[in-house]
C-alpha cells in the first residue's frame, strides 16, 4: 500500500490529467486555413452577417481546397442574394425620391449607394461564377449550407421608404436586415429548384446532404445574372458595356441548358434587353 501523502499526490495527478483532457476538446481550426474559414462562414451566416460569411467563403474559393466544390455554390448563392436585396432597396427610395418632391435627396442618395453596392456584389458574384464553371462539371451541385432564415413576406418599411417617407435610423437597419435575408432565403430557394417556393425548398435543405441537379442550379444563376444587368441599365448606373457583358454571359449559360419554358422566358427578356440597350 502506498503512504497515504504519495497516495493524496498519485490521486491529485490523475484527476489534473482528467480535467484538462476533458476540458480542452478539439483543437480549435487554426486561422486562416480552410477549416477555419469554413467553420467561420457557417457561424457567420447562422449569425445573420452575411457579409462577413461572404468573405469568409471568398478566401475559400480562392485555392482548391476540401471545401471549394462546397463552398462555391454558397458564395454564389449568398452574392446573388445580397446583391438582389440592394438593387430593391435602391430600386425603393428611387422611387421614394420621385414621391418625396420636397426633400428628395436623402432618397436619392441611398438609392446610389446601395446601386453601388448591387453593382459590387454583382461584379464579385460573375467573377466567382466564370471560374466556378470552369473547375466544376459536376452534374450534381451540392448546397452544403443551412437553409437561410427570413421570412418570404414583402417587408413592409421597404413599401414605406418606396412611398416617399423617411425611415429612422432603427426602421431602416431593420428594414436592410430584412431585405437582405428574404432576397438570400428567395436566392437559396431558386437554386434548390423551388423558385418563391419556400416549404418546397426547405424540403430539399432537409436531406443529409443536400443537392441539386446541375440544369436547375445553372437555370438559377442564369436569372441571376440577368437580374443582375440591370443594375448597369441607362435608368440606373448607365454603364452599357457591363449590361451587354452580364446578358451575353446569361445567354451563354441558357445555350447550354435544355429546353424549358423557364428556358425560353428568360431568353426573350434577354432579347428583349439587348434590343433596347444603348447601341
Amino acid at each position: 500500500m502506498l503512504p497515504r501523502p504519495h497516495f493524496a499526490h498519485l490521486l491529485l495527478s490523475t484527476l489534473t490529467l482528467t480535467l484538462v483532457s476533458c476540458s480542452s476538446g478539439p483543437t480549435p481550426a487554426q486561422k486562416g486555413t480552410p477549416p477555419y474559414y469554413w467553420q467561420a462562414a457557417r457561424e457567420t451566416f447562422a449569425a445573420g452577417d452575411y457579409m462577413k460569411a461572404s468573405e469568409h467563403l471568398s478566401s475559400l474559393v480562392r485555392t482548391q481546397n476540401e471545401f471549394t466544390a462546397r463552398a462555391y455554390p454558397w458564395s454564389l448563392v449568398l452574392n446573388s442574394g445580397m446583391a438582389r436585396g440592394s438593387m430593391e432597396i435602391a430600386d425603393a427610395f428611387e422611387n421614394g425620391a420621385r414621391q418625396s418632391k420636397a426633400n428628395p435627396a436623402p432618397f436619392r442618395r441611398q438609392a446610389s449607394d446601395f446601386r453601388t453596392k448591387a453593382s459590387q456584389l454583382s461584379l464579385l458574384f460573375l467573377e466567382q461564377f466564370e471560374k466556378f464553371e470552369s473547375a466544376n462539371k459536376d452534374e450534381k451541385i451540392p448546397l452544403a449550407f443551412p437553409f437561410p432564415t427570413g421570412n418570404a413576406m414583402p417587408v413592409a418599411e421597404l413599401s414605406k421608404a418606396g412611398a416617399g417617407i423617411l425611415l429612422q435610423e432603427g426602421e431602416f437597419l431593420s428594414m436592410q436586415r430584412r431585405v437582405v435575408e428574404r432576397a438570400v432565403l428567395m436566392a437559396a430557394c431558386r437554386a434548390a429548384g423551388a423558385p418563391e417556393d419556400t416549404a418546397k425548398a426547405r424540403e430539399v435543405f432537409k436531406a443529409s446532404a443536400p443537392e441539386v441537379p446541375r440544369a436547375a442550379f445553372m437555370l438559377a444563376m442564369a436569372n441571376a445574372v440577368y437580374e443582375q444587368s440591370q443594375i448597369y441599365s441607362p435608368r440606373k448606373l448607365d454603364q452599357p458595356d457591363r449590361m451587354k457583358l452580364f446578358l451575353k454571359h446569361t445567354g451563354d449559360i441558357l445555350e447550354a441548358l435544355p429546353d424549358s419554358k423557364e428556358k425560353a422566358d428568360l431568353g426573350k427578356k434577354i432579347l428583349a434587353a439587348l434590343k433596347d440597350a444603348p447601341k
